[in-house]
């Protein structure tokens, strides 16, 4: 299974990135993980909700680019579905004995997604109806996809 983490911004604290380099480490025997990480785009001093909707459509424009026909995009949205952990690991076996063995996790820049981006998602999925800075929510991500494959096979790990 490749499951790709497509995200704006790249991480700067080194906390952030040690934790990102922990998980991606372990989810190596499970998966081939790829993180794609895209320019922000610019948004003026003083910018009109004109300005933070071009960046959206910009950020937009470059998500979408990195994401073939085939793959099964799941993009996180504050009004997206919750799961809990083991309904996400369903999810992902679930899509695994479909076939679906690309699937894209897409987070957004600090406005969010573009509404070209959530049109093109198969399934929008939420954490909390809280926002969080996206370099934690590339974090928490990972953490799930990682306890995702542990659940889904019958592996201990720390609840």
């Amino acid at each position: 299974m490749k499951i790709q983490i497509i995200c704006i911004g790249k991480l700067k604290e080194k906390y952030w990135t040690e934790a990102v380099a922990e998980y991606s480490k372990r989810l190596q025997r499970f998966c081939t993980l790829e993180i794609v990480e895209l320019k922000e785009a610019r948004l003026p001093d003083k910018a009109s909700a004109a300005d933070e909707e071009n960046v959206k459509l910009e950020e937009g424009r470059s998500i979408l680019k990195q994401i073939s026909d085939s793959t099964y995009v799941i993009t996180l949205e504050v009004l997206g579905k919750a799961l809990s952990s083991e309904e996400l690991a369903g999810k992902i076996e679930d899509l695994a004995g479909m076939g679906r063995s690309d699937i894209a996790f897409v987070i957004g820049g600090s406005l969010g997604l573009s509404a070209e981006v959530s049109r093109r998602a198969d399934f929008k999925l939420s954490f909390s109806r809280m926002t969080f800075p996206h370099q934690m929510m590339r974090v928490i991500l990972l953490e799930q996809i990682y306890r995702s494959f542990k659940i889904n096979r019958n592996e201990t790990y720390h609840k």
